[in-house]
């Protein structure tokens, strides 16, 4: 079957108050119109055209060769806007799923049905509908003594009886395609907007006795559009409570999924414990049988199982199964940890590789590094990366040991099963199984002490007299 996907997206969205591009506005960490562009890739489209205006590169720009985009220079109506994609699909035979991009909520198993729906029928037209309590500004819908869909009258243009009508056009149709355009070289412009309506397509084809029909989903929430940020919060909150009850059906268990934010495209797996406060972003990929939270930030990082991730950011990262991560630390772009690392209270991670076992347990930075097998940090130790033009490479060899508050200098080789000495500033490569100290020898000065304390108390109470 010949599906052809056209996503309407030109509208300036002027009530968002915003400087970017209303359908770029993310639901759950996705841009509303990568939500609707998914849903007909899900659907396998044989063409996908995205008719753009306002902001027309920023979703070029963001959607790139998922689709085809035609413009619409002025905003005559949602049917005048479907008409600019007539030179490309216009004359292809199959079925149309014509969408909108500001309804992310839509889903692929519900514009499935309406396909079968639509098929079973032998419809020309088939329009989703829904049934609103309070259906205020939105088209109504219109049926016959058999229940078929005869017209769609928009709010402004609807008499009082019609107005009480509760069942409502989401705006998402399934056309026969070549129907679709014939029927709109016959719209016009006699309204109270003086637009092209899109509705008026399906008052065309009824009166050339075609069959349209309504599908009434059962869900209203997919035909939420949004115009503004009261309607993209609410739109938010739902997508996250289905992402989230996705989830938790799959074995993952959200111990309050009211304060766990999991984007669209995270995966999850089984046994996988999210605790509360944890907002998980991007494409992470979270492995079976790990602790994630709480109060974690992660994005677009993979993590192994049996994971434990405690109040801590994490940012592109990968890390190795068995591995134990916070509270408090910050890895950051190419931090890369193998197997049963522990990475500790207050440590940043950079663009750097650990192996297994390593530890750096507490306060401290490794970036721009390459840290072997079985490597412990002490307390405070940090690789010394940027020189004030470059950033150098520190190399720590399997089984090394660095102490406590040890500064090294890279670029800087540390030899497998060598030892630095807590305190010491590290500036030549030190070979393997070598111990190295660099720092000053101590000198006592025995009362030296009481003399300074006495010198600064002399000093104050001089200060106090004047």
């Amino acid at each position: 079957m010949n599906i052809i996907g056209i996503v309407l997206a030109a509208g300036q969205g002027k009530r968002m108050k915003s400087k970017l591009y209303k359908v770029l506005h993310p639901v759950c960490g996705k841009p509303m119109v990568g939500h609707v562009v998914g849903v007909l890739e899900q659907l396998q489209t044989h063409r996908t055209v995205v008719v753009v205006g306002h902001g027309a590169e920023a979703v070029r720009g963001y959607l790139g060769d998922r689709a085809e985009f035609v413009l619409q220079e002025q905003q005559l109506g949602t049917g005048h806007a479907v008409m600019q994609a007539e030179a490309l699909v216009g004359s292809e035979d199959g079925l149309t799923v014509l969408l909108y991009g500001d309804t992310p909520l839509v889903t692929v198993e519900s514009l499935q049905q309406m396909i079968s729906f639509h098929q079973e029928k032998g419809a020309a037209a088939t329009v989703m509908t829904a049934m609103m309590d309070n259906p205020h500004g939105l088209g109504r819908i219109i049926r016959d003594e058999q229940g078929r869909c005869v017209r769609i009258v928009e709010e402004k243009d609807c008499t009082p009886e019609q107005r009480a009508i509760r069942e409502i056009n989401s705006g998402m149709y399934i056309f026969s395609n070549r129907k679709l355009f014939e029927a709109l070289s016959q719209v016009t412009n006699n309204n109270a907007q003086n637009e092209y309506y899109l509705t008026d397509v399906i008052g065309i084809l009824v009166g050339k006795g075609e069959i349209v029909e309504a599908y009434c989903t059962p869900d209203w929430t997919e035909t939420l559009g949004v115009n503004d940020r009261v309607a993209l919060s609410e739109a938010e909150e739902i997508m996250r409570r289905r992402i989230n009850r996705k989830h938790m059906l799959n074995g993952v268990s959200l111990i309050d999924p009211a304060s766990t934010y999991i984007g669209a495209d995270v995966q999850i797996g089984a046994d996988t414990v999210i605790l509360p406060g944890t907002v998980l972003r991007g494409r992470t990929v979270i492995g079976e049988d790990c602790e994630i939270g709480p109060q974690s930030d992660i994005t677009d990082s993979v993590i192994g199982d049996g994971v434990t991730v405690n109040r801590s950011v994490l940012q592109e990262a990968e890390v190795g199964k068995g591995t134990s991560i916070g509270p408090f630390a910050y890895l950051r772009p190419g931090a890369k940890l193998g197997e049963n690392v522990k990475i500790g209270d207050f440590v940043e991670i950079k663009n750097a590789t650990l192996g297994d076992e390593v530890k750096v347990s507490h306060l401290s930075y490794v970036g721009d590094a390459k840290i072997g097998r079985n490597v412990n940090f002490g307390c405070g130790a940090i690789t010394v990366n940027y020189d004030g033009f470059n950033k150098q490479l520190t190399e720590v060899e399997e089984d090394a040991f660095v102490g406590s508050n040890v500064n090294l200098i890279a670029p800087v080789k540390v030899g497998k099963g060598a030892y630095v000495v807590a305190g010491s500033t590290i500036t030549h490569d030190v070979p393997s199984n070598d111990l190295a100290i660099a720092r000053e020898r101590q000198t006592n000065k025995p009362g030296y002490a009481e003399k300074i304390r006495s010198k600064f108390l002399a000093k104050k109470q001089a200060k106090q007299e004047k």
